[in-house]
C-alpha cells in the first residue's frame, strides 16, 4: 500500500508542481495506459477518466503533510497546487517507490492543458474501438468541450509520441 503512495510522491517530485486537480488525475491515468506502474482504477466521470482512490490517496498524503496542497481562488472557483512537501521528501526516501517512473513523461504531461490532457485521457479511455468510434463518443461525450477533429488528431499524434517504441 505504501509503494503506491510513494509511487505518486514520486510524481510530485519528478514534476515539481502539479496544478489542478483534474490534471494530476489525467496525468496518472494517461501514464498508467502508457505503462506506467500506477494500479489506480478508473471509470469515466463528468471530465473523462476519474479515480475516487486516487482522490482519496491525495487526501491521505495531504493530512499526513506529505504533500502540500495550496487552494487558490479563481475566477469562480478554486485551484489546486500539489507539490512534494518535507516530510514527503523524507518518506519518499524511507519508502522507495520499486518501480521506476518516467520522469520525462511526467514532466511532457504536466506541460499540457488541463483540456488537452482531458481529449487525450478520453481517447485512451475508448481507445479499443476503431478511431472514427472513438471520435463520435468524443465528440458526444465532450460536447461541451467543443473539440475538433484537428484536436482529436492531434491527441492521437500526441499518444503516439508518448508511447514506447
Amino acid at each position: 500500500m505504501l509503494h503506491e503512495h510513494a509511487k505518486l510522491l514520486s510524481l510530485l517530485k519528478g514534476t515539481g508542481e502539479v496544478v489542478g486537480r483534474k490534471k494530476l488525475q489525467k496525468m496518472v491515468y494517461i501514464a498508467k495506459r502508457l505503462n506506467q506502474p500506477f494500479h489506480e482504477k478508473y471509470q469515466f466521470h463528468m471530465y473523462g477518466p476519474y479515480s475516487e482512490e486516487l482522490t482519496l490517496k491525495i487526501e491521505e498524503m495531504c493530512q499526513a503533510e506529505f504533500v502540500s496542497e495550496l487552494r487558490e481562488k479563481k475566477a469562480g472557483y478554486y485551484q489546486y497546487r500539489y507539490e512534494l512537501s518535507e516530510k514527503g521528501e523524507q518518506f519518499l526516501e524511507a519508502v522507495q517507490p520499486g518501480e521506476e517512473i518516467d520522469r520525462a513523461m511526467l514532466l511532457e504531461l504536466n506541460g499540457c492543458s488541463s483540456k488537452f490532457l482531458e481529449l487525450v485521457s478520453t481517447v485512451l479511455y475508448f481507445d479499443h474501438l476503431p478511431e472514427e468510434e472513438v471520435k463520435k463518443k468524443v465528440y458526444k461525450v465532450k460536447a461541451k468541450q467543443n473539440y475538433s477533429e484537428e484536436d482529436i488528431d492531434q491527441a492521437y499524434a500526441y499518444i503516439a509520441t508518448l508511447r514506447p517504441h
